[in-house]
């Protein structure tokens, strides 16, 4: 029976493949495309000659100064999230204090808000703290941890065995030196995983920084690939070409670090 079906889940599994591949390919292809080409001939035709004049465009636009905002916003944001949620994280697994749990639930159940309900609160305070239109104001609301990065980290930081803690303890070490060279060590896969969500979600940032930002000063990616929209008259070759700077990191970033990923799925998933 298995050897009947095995067929049929592969082919699935190519389809799904095929389908979620298809549009990159078609987005590569055309921004190697020119524009003449595209507004005459179809969408799905092979670029004759492939061009570099859309990227070359970008550079034209001032797109680089996008691409540096964004990736000094990502690890900005990176770096806080991996800071302050390994501390906060070992806290609710391993530190005994009154209400531990409690906090921690409470603090969890915001994960049942939207983010679009906080907008305008946020939006406020970094107006009322004269923040707007600066880079603070992009990397503050979300470089102190977030619930789902915390209770991640719990989650895996609870199977790190204790007498690895205990024998640390014994020789003399305290919290932040436990944290250091036991915890964080152990728990590279997982933090990992958490690094790569975070930049995958902060470099795909729109709406904060449309929000929060105006001018091309602290313009990220997202909002600057928007942007080309309209202020070129939708010549999509110029911003398929956007969007493959846009993506190519992050394709880069997963096949870098994947099989990290795969470690801490079997490792949760084995728990």
């Amino acid at each position: 029976m298995r050897s009947f079906s095995a067929p049929f889940v592969y082919a699935a599994l190519a389809l799904g493949a095929l389908i979620t591949l298809v549009p990159f390919g078609l987005g590569l292809l055309t921004s190697f495309t020119s524009a003449q080409q595209f507004n005459i001939e179809s969408a799905l035709s092979w670029p004759t000659p492939p061009t570099l004049e859309n990227y070359l465009g970008l550079a034209d636009a001032g797109f680089g100064r996008a691409i540096v905002v964004t990736a000094l916003m990502t690890a900005v944001i990176l770096l806080g999230q991996l800071t302050f949620s390994v501390l906060a994280a070992y806290a609710f697994a391993r530190l005994q204090f009154p209400g531990r749990d409690t906090l921690f639930w409470v603090y969890l159940a915001t994960l049942m808000v939207p983010a679009t309900v906080t907008v305008v609160p946020l939006y406020l305070m970094m107006a009322e703290a004269g923040l707007r239109n600066t880079f603070w104001a992009l990397v503050l609301p979300f470089m102190f941890g977030s619930p789902y990065a915390i209770f991640l980290l719990r989650e895996y930081f609870r199977s790190i065995p204790a007498d690895l803690i205990n024998a640390a303890r014994l020789d003399g070490a305290n919290t932040l030196d436990v944290i250091v060279h036991v915890v964080v060590p152990a728990s590279r896969p997982i933090l990992v995983t958490l690094g790569l969500i975070t930049v995958v979600s902060q470099w795909n940032n729109f709406l904060w920084p449309l929000v929060i930002t105006s001018g091309d000063k602290w313009q990220v990616l997202t909002v600057a690939t928007a942007g080309l929209q309209s202020r070129y008259n939708a010549q999509w070759t110029l911003v398929m070409a956007a969007t493959t700077v846009a993506i190519v990191p992050l394709i880069v970033l997963f096949v870098a670090f994947g099989r990290h990923i795969v470690r801490s799925i079997v490792v949760t998933g084995l728990k």
